[in-house]
């Protein structure tokens, strides 16, 4: 159809689903990548895919010089400069912890709902899987403080701060 943007074989427009054999299957990380990007006409490079996959196995939040320890292969420069493309493309996210050091991490919607613990000591900051019993209890108290406020709550993060069991094993 005109004016629609190609799609790739496979892939059901609209629904945000390919065909694949006659089944159903969610987009892969990479493909919802690819698209966000090509929506704001930018291409997923090399060099973009390389941080999306750091950030994708880290199972935490990073900050630039973990990730460019992580794959030394990473120019620095350029990982700066493709971080913000891909904040500005709702791929990453930039998470605040409790030191200077921005880390980063994959959109919730591509990488799931979670939430954080953070040290107050080293400034690592983790993802917490949250049970459905913390869920209920958070939909609760967002209920209870948008109803005081005023306020329509559409999501929530929830961040934790402490100290890492690194740290409490460490004398200050």
């Amino acid at each position: 159809m005109p004016g629609e943007p190609a799609t790739a074989p496979g892939h059901q427009p609209g629904s945000g689903r390919r065909i694949l054999g006659g089944m159903s299957a969610a987009p892969t990380v990479d493909e919802q990548v690819a698209l966000r990007l090509a929506s704001l006409e930018q291409r997923y490079t090399p060099v973009r895919q390389a941080l999306v996959a750091t950030l994708a196995g880290a199972g935490r939040p990073l900050s630039i010089p973990e990730i460019l320890e992580s794959n030394v292969e990473l120019p620095q420069s350029s990982a700066y400069r493709n971080i913000t493309a891909l904040i500005e493309a709702g791929v990453v996210r930039r998470v605040t912890g409790v030191d200077d050091h921005g880390r980063f991490e994959l959109a919730e919607e591509l990488a799931g709902h979670h939430h954080h613990l953070a040290c107050g000591r080293c400034g690592k900051v983790e993802d917490v899987a949250p049970s459905p019993r913390l869920e209920r209890a958070m939909a609760e108290a967002a209920r209870a403080v948008a109803e005081e406020q005023g306020y329509e709550v559409t999501h929530h993060q929830f961040d934790l701060v402490g100290v890492c069991p690194s740290c409490r094993s460490t004398p200050v």
